[in-house]
């Protein structure tokens, strides 16, 4: 795509959002780097939360974060580079071991998967030895490891049910934690109160 074919894209898509001199200005950006993209053999994939003008313009592939890792899979890239935070570059890397997985910004951060780490896992396992650890999937690739299955909240019903126990541990996220309480009957037991690991008995049972 010519820069002209870009930016004519991009009016297209932001004319409602942006005033052109910006799209102009970032028509010239994403045509500089779909060339080098190009030219390394490289694959952008573009979480939903990137701004307008990039996420029109740049990824070759736009979703959710698992799904865009599993798509990479799929291409004979040498590089993967994921706009995205920290944990989707990191699942990204755990799905394609051979590739290089790099991330745009080393501000990208999610709070969310900062608020556990791979000792409070530790810790949960060894003040209920044997109860199943589920993680969610935003979370670090240490505490992934520190557990038994991962999920996403589009599956997190299914995956607690298929651990066949009454008690289960929930990592990190309390709301999600409360709705697989609530659509499974089970004993949810979840970090809280600024992350720190604590029994909670009361996140549901029928």
């Amino acid at each position: 795509m010519t820069y002209e074919q870009t930016l004519t894209h991009m009016r297209a898509k932001l004319q409602r959002i942006a005033p052109d001199f910006e799209i102009e200005y970032k028509a010239k950006i994403a045509y500089e780097i779909n060339q080098l993209k190009k030219e390394r053999n490289a694959v952008i994939l573009g979480h939903n939360y990137m701004e307008p003008a990039l996420f029109y313009s740049v990824p070759d592939f736009t979703g959710d974060s698992l799904e865009l890792s599993r798509r990479a899979a799929q291409t004979d890239a040498d590089i993967i580079v994921f706009c995205g935070v920290e944990f989707m570059a990191e699942t990204a890397k755990i799905l394609n071991p051979t590739k290089t997985v790099l991330i745009p910004s080393q501000k990208a951060g999610c709070s969310l998967a900062a608020s556990i780490t791979a000792q409070d896992v530790r810790n949960l396992k060894a003040r209920f030895p044997g109860v199943p650890v589920v993680t969610y999937i935003n979370t670090y690739a240490d505490v992934k490891a520190e557990t038994d299955i991962c999920c996403t909240s589009g599956n997190a019903k299914a995956v607690v049910e298929s651990l066949h126990a009454d008690t289960i541990i929930f990592l990190p996220d309390e709301y999600l934690a409360r709705n697989v309480a609530l659509e499974t009957g089970k004993h949810i037991i979840f970090p809280y109160k600024n992350g720190s690991p604590t029994e909670k008995n009361d996140a549901g049972r029928r």
